[in-house]
C-alpha cells in the first residue's frame, strides 16, 4: 500500500503565491540532483544551464479557457437563483452543447433555464442563456443559445483561477495565466511549469542547439481533486484529452538514441509522454484520453528532467514528481523551499529535477 499521509507537508499560509512574479521569467528554481539527491536554490533565469545542444525541451501547448462564467435563473432574472458554471469540455457533434460544473447543483434541475451576467455583473443585453440538460456525474450537459463560443467566452467569461489563490481573476490574469506558447483552447487550468518562459528565454535555447517540441493535454478539473483515500492505489483518477504529434513523437525518439536528453515542461507533459511511451521508452504518436497515474516505484521511461512548480500535499502531482527522484528527497527539497521563503502552487516558483 502506498499512504497518502507519506506525501503530506505543512504550508504557512503566506508562501502561497497570489500573484505571479512581477516579470514573467524572473521566479526562484530550486534543483533537486535525482542521483545525489541534493537541492539547490537558484534562478529560473539558469534553466538553459541545464541543457545541452540537441536535447530536447518539450511542453504543452494548452490555452486555459475563460470558462468561469455567472448568470440568473429565468424568467425573472432580478431575484432569480444565482449560478457559477464552468466549461469543462465540449459534447463532440453538437454546437453549443458543454459539460460543465454549476453552482449550486441543488438547483439545477433539467430544463433549468440561465441567463448569462456580462463580466460587469448586469445580465447581459444579448439575450444570451444556457439550459441544462442532465446531469453527468459530478458535472451537467447544458446547451447555450448561442453557439459561438469564442464570443461566448468573451462576452461572459473569466480565467479561472484555482481557488487556493484566494482572490477573483483580473484583466492581467488573461495573459499571466497563460503560457506563452499557448495554441489550442481547452484547459480548466494553466500547465502552470510552462508559466514561467518567456519568447525571449525560448530564442536562446534555440539559438543554443536546444530542440523545442510541443503535444497537447487539456488539464480538466480533476487536477484539483485531492486524494481522498489513505491507501493512494485506490485513487480514481480523472481523465483528460491529449495528442501527441507525429512529428514529437519522432524527434524525441531519435534525439534519446542519439544519447540526448529530454526536458518535460510540467506534469501535463509527462503524462502525456508516459501515457504514449512503450517500456524501452519509445513514444508512440496517438491522441486519446489518459487517466494514467503515476507514483513510486515508477521510473519515468521518455523522460530525463522535469521542471515543475510546487504541489499541494498529498496531490496525485507530488507523488508524480516523486518518481523522478524519491520522496524523500523530493520533501526535503520542499523544506528548503519554505526556509528559503520560496512561492508555492499555480504562480509560485518552480523545481528542475536533473
Amino acid at each position: 500500500m502506498l499512504s497518502t499521509s507519506l506525501f503530506d507537508y505543512e504550508l504557512p499560509d503566506e508562501l502561497i503565491a497570489r500573484y505571479p512574479a512581477e516579470t514573467r521569467g524572473t521566479s526562484k528554481m530550486m534543483v533537486l540532483d535525482r542521483k545525489s539527491g541534493e537541492a539547490t536554490p537558484g534562478s529560473f533565469a539558469d534553466i538553459l544551464n541545464y541543457l545541452s545542444p540537441g536535447d530536447v525541451l518539450v511542453w504543452n501547448d494548452t490555452k486555459v479557457l475563460k470558462g468561469r462564467m455567472f448568470g440568473r435563473k429565468m424568467p425573472d432574472t432580478a431575484a432569480g437563483a444565482k449560478f457559477e458554471l464552468l466549461l469543462v469540455s465540449p459534447e463532440n457533434g453538437v454546437p453549443g452543447l458543454w459539460n460543465v460544473l454549476l453552482k449550486p447543483g441543488k438547483r439545477a434541475k433539467n430544463g433549468t433555464q440561465v441567463a448569462l451576467c456580462g463580466v460587469d455583473g448586469n445580465v447581459n443585453p444579448y439575450g444570451d442563456y444556457f439550459e441544462v440538460k442532465e446531469k453527468r456525474g459530478d458535472g451537467y450537459l447544458v446547451q447555450f443559445s448561442n453557439t459561438d463560443m469564442t464570443l461566448m467566452q468573451e462576452r461572459y467569461g473569466h480565467i479561472p483561477l484555482p481557488p487556493y489563490i484566494g482572490r477573483e481573476a483580473e484583466e492581467s490574469d488573461s495573459e499571466r495565466y497563460q503560457t506563452v506558447y499557448a495554441q489550442h483552447p481547452g484547459a480548466v487550468a494553466a500547465p502552470t511549469a510552462g508559466l514561467h518562459f518567456t519568447e525571449e528565454i525560448l530564442e536562446e535555447a534555440r539559438k543554443k542547439g536546444v530542440i523545442t517540441l510541443s503535444l497537447t493535454l487539456h488539464v480538466g478539473p480533476g487536477t484539483f481533486k485531492p486524494v481522498e483515500v489513505e491507501n493512494a492505489e485506490e485513487h480514481q483518477m480523472h481523465f483528460e484529452d491529449f495528442e501527441l504529434p507525429e512529428e514529437t513523437a519522432r524527434i524525441i525518439n531519435e534525439a534519446r538514441k542519439n544519447g540526448q536528453k529530454v526536458m518535460a515542461v510540467g506534469t501535463t507533459t509527462v503524462r502525456v509522454l508516459e501515457s504514449c511511451a512503450e517500456p524501452d521508452g519509445t513514444l508512440i504518436p496517438q491522441s486519446g484520453s489518459t487517466g494514467i497515474f503515476l507514483y513510486p516505484p515508477y521510473k519515468p521511461r521518455a523522460v530525463d528532467m522535469l521542471l515543475t512548480n510546487f504541489h499541494l500535499p498529498k496531490s496525485t502531482l507530488i507523488m508524480l514528481v516523486s518518481c523522478f527522484s524519491t520522496r524523500e528527497d523530493v520533501l526535503n527539497a520542499y523544506e528548503l523551499a519554505k526556509r528559503e521563503k520560496f512561492h508555492f502552487y499555480s504562480y509560485g516558483d518552480c523545481m528542475l529535477l536533473k
